[in-house]
């Protein structure tokens, strides 16, 4: 079982930036993916990025200003999210798999963009 705790949600006005982290806890020793996803109001939950094995993933719409950073010391995962939009405005979920391919899920954290 692995643990995932979010944090650094909040308001924002568009342009601005803010932080997620994310730290794992359990059994951390078979994580294989770390990511973010997030889910907006009426619609899916999709990708934002997502790391695995010294290898990154971005959404087509937040490369170039979103930037995932993982310490596999810490067993943590970061989003660093700028030149926001209000289109960005969802609850952001982190996102682990470990190498038996079980998916584990954080609660979420709010990110809201005002224009």
């Amino acid at each position: 079982q692995v643990q995932l705790v979010e944090s650094g949600g909040g308001l924002v006005q568009a342009g601005g930036s803010l932080r997620l982290s994310c730290a794992a806890s359990g059994s951390t020793f078979y994580i294989s993916d770390m990511g973010w996803y997030r889910q907006a109001p009426g619609k899916q939950r999709e990708l934002v990025a997502i790391t695995t094995y010294g290898s990154t993933t971005y959404a087509d719409s937040v490369k170039g200003r979103f930037i995932i950073s993982r310490d596999n010391a810490k067993n943590t995962v970061s989003l660093q999210m700028n030149s926001l939009k209000p289109e960005d405005t969802a609850v952001y979920y982190c996102n682990t798999r470990v190498v038996t391919g079980t998916v584990y899920w954080g609660r979420g954290t709010q990110v809201t963009v005002s224009s």
